[in-house]
C-alpha cells in the first residue's frame, strides 16, 4: 500500500433518515375552478438548503412547490413540500462534499417529494399530476456557475 493510499480515509456515505419536512396545499378558488375547463399552466420551483448537524452529519431539505394556473390565469392550487434527509458522509474532499450535498442528495430526495406532490394534488380532486425528472447535476452547475459570476462581479467593484 502506497502512503498516498494510506492518508486517503476510506469515502462512506449513507441515508440516515428521509422525512417530510413540511407540507402546505392550497386551492383559493375553489369550487369556482373545477367548473371551467381543465388546461392549467404549472409552475415549479425547486430549492435545496443544507445543514451541517455535526462533523459529518447534514441535513439536506428539498423544497419543491407546484403552482398551477387555469386558463384565466386563476390559481387552481398551490402545493408545496420539503422533503428532507439526514446523510452521512466521511472521507470526502471538500470539492466533493458539495456536489454530494448540492446535487446527489436532492436527487435521492426528489421522488419522495414527488411522489407526496402527486398524492396532495389527487386529494385536492385534481387529476393526477406527475413531475417530471429533475436534472440536478445541472442545476448545481448552474447555480455554481452564477454564484461565480456574482462574485466576480462583487470583486470587480471592490476595485
Amino acid at each position: 500500500m502506497s502512503e498516498q493510499e494510506q492518508q486517503t480515509p476510506e469515502r462512506q456515505f449513507s441515508v440516515q433518515r428521509v422525512y417530510t419536512k413540511d407540507v402546505s396545499f392550497e386551492s383559493p378558488n375553489a369550487p369556482e375552478v373545477f367548473r371551467g375547463e381543465w388546461k392549467p399552466k404549472h409552475d415549479l420551483n425547486i430549492n435545496t438548503k443544507v445543514t451541517q448537524l455535526d462533523a459529518a452529519l447534514y441535513e439536506v431539505a428539498l423544497a419543491v412547490t407546484v403552482t398551477a394556473k387555469t386558463g384565466e390565469d386563476k390559481v387552481a392550487f398551490i402545493v408545496e413540500v420539503q422533503q428532507a434527509g439526514i446523510f452521512s458522509l466521511s472521507g470526502f474532499a471538500e470539492s466533493e462534499l458539495a456536489p454530494m450535498l448540492g446535487a446527489y442528495c436532492p436527487a435521492l430526495l426528489f421522488p419522495y417529494a414527488r411522489e407526496v406532490v402527486s398524492d396532495l394534488v389527487v386529494k385536492g380532486s385534481f387529476p393526477q399530476l406527475v413531475l417530471q425528472h429533475v436534472n440536478f447535476d445541472a442545476l448545481f452547475a448552474q447555480h455554481q456557475q452564477q454564484a461565480a459570476m456574482e462574485q466576480a462581479a462583487a470583486d470587480g467593484v471592490k476595485h
